[in-house]
């Protein structure tokens, strides 16, 4: 399936680059809303993952032409979106508030809720707790499904350092959740 995508992200960027427009539509079509949320992850401010993706855009219609491997477009696009994002960051006061609003599914019994809520209360306080590095190669890693590989790429590093980053996340995470629901 994940195959699949690359392929036909490949053949879009190929139409792009022999001058078929059209075919920006549709890989924006594909994924505006997978960057919207990918910049509010990194961002954690709504309007600002908008104005990252929007800008990341205009960048990308500006390379994709001299991009080598189209079957690549997605993690190369993220990489934009990640410097991008960081931009953003780098400008915007510290002392701002971030923006998170989570709400669990509605269910029947009250402690399962409750109980729910707590446990995911101890997770984001320990992702929270992370370096930006950690949680950024978790969330590649977990949520994206990103190979060690295509992290590597779309945050130039390395893959040892991805393997590295990916244990001691994976190792501080356990460690402060234990503590907390102990």
């Amino acid at each position: 399936m994940k195959d699949s995508r690359k392929i036909f992200d490949g053949l879009l960027v190929l139409e792009f680059q022999n001058g078929n427009r059209e075919a920006i539509t549709l890989l924006v079509k594909r994924y505006q809303n997978d960057f919207c949320r990918y910049a509010h992850w990194y961002t954690r401010d709504v309007d600002m993952a908008q104005d990252v993706v929007q800008e990341s855009w205009h960048i990308i219609l500006k390379k994709l032409v001299t991009l080598k491997n189209p079957n690549s477009f997605k993690g190369w696009a993220l990489r934009i979106i990640t410097r991008k994002s960081q931009d953003y960051l780098a400008a915007r006061s510290r002392d701002h508030k971030l923006n998170r609003n989570y709400r669990p599914p509605p269910e029947q019994d009250t402690e399962v809720i409750e109980e729910r809520q707590k446990h995911i209360k101890v997770l984001k306080q320990g992702f929270e707790k992370l370096s930006l590095d950690h949680q950024m190669v978790l969330r590649l890693f977990y949520t994206e499904e990103y190979s060690l590989k295509d992290i590597s790429s779309i945050l130039n590093i390395s893959v040892g350092t991805v393997k590295s980053r990916l244990f001691h996340a994976r190792e501080k995470l356990k460690s402060t959740i234990n503590n907390k629901l102990s």
